[in-house]
């Protein structure tokens, strides 16, 4: 079974790729949607975010995403304080669920995670793609996605690391913007998988 890692900047179309994966029989795991389960169950993760955050991040006892997001996204600093309370149990969690589709006999499973190589999931890699757009792109499309406000989407995009980090550590990169063709930019991965 293949696994492919999926990376790149907030908007740069990571999503798009992936479905356009899941065509040719690529089983998807979305690393943000995970995220969210393992965070909401997990007490030790619950607690030391409650920790580094403040209490404040939780209303009537539950977290309260949003105002974990405004906290977490507000530097670069406080996103890495994020990141190393999560990925530990969110790599886990991946880990189950690749063993789980080389049981079931999958071709292949993409793990789509926006810090892929920052938690080390990419070493459990055949192979990674860095999926790359304009910022200006970026911005417009995580205000639509994510219903945020442009100094919300600017905090964000502030708090990653920029996109040559991201092509200089993966092994393809694909173009999501302009003149460039998905499909076309998709054709070398799309050649491991047949």
């Amino acid at each position: 079974m293949t696994v492919i890692g999926l990376t790149g900047q907030t908007g740069a179309g990571k999503s798009t790729v992936a479905g356009m994966l899941v065509e040719y029989g690529c089983v998807h795991i979305d690393a943000d949607l995970l995220a969210r389960t393992v965070i909401s169950t997990s007490e030790t993760v619950l607690s030391n975010l409650k920790r580094e955050f403040g209490a404040d991040i939780f209303k009537k006892g539950l977290l309260d995403r949003k105002a974990l997001a405004k906290k977490a996204f507000s530097s670069f600093a406080n996103t890495e304080k994020l990141n190393s309370i999560t990925h530990p149990a969110v790599t886990k969690a991946i880990e189950k669920i690749i063993e789980s589709q080389r049981e079931k006999g999958a071709k292949a499973v993409i793990i789509d995670a926006i810090a892929l190589i920052e938690s080390g999931e990419d070493k459990l890699c055949d192979f990674t793609v860095a999926v790359v757009a304009p910022r200006e792109e970026r911005f417009e499309r995580i205000i639509k996605r994510d219903n945020i406000s442009s100094s919300q989407a600017n905090e964000r995009i502030n708090a990653q690391k920029d996109e040559r980090f991201y092509i200089e550590n993966c092994t393809y990169t694909v173009r999501n913007y302009g003149e460039y063709s998905l499909e076309e930019e998709l054709k070398p991965i799309i050649a491991r998988l047949t």
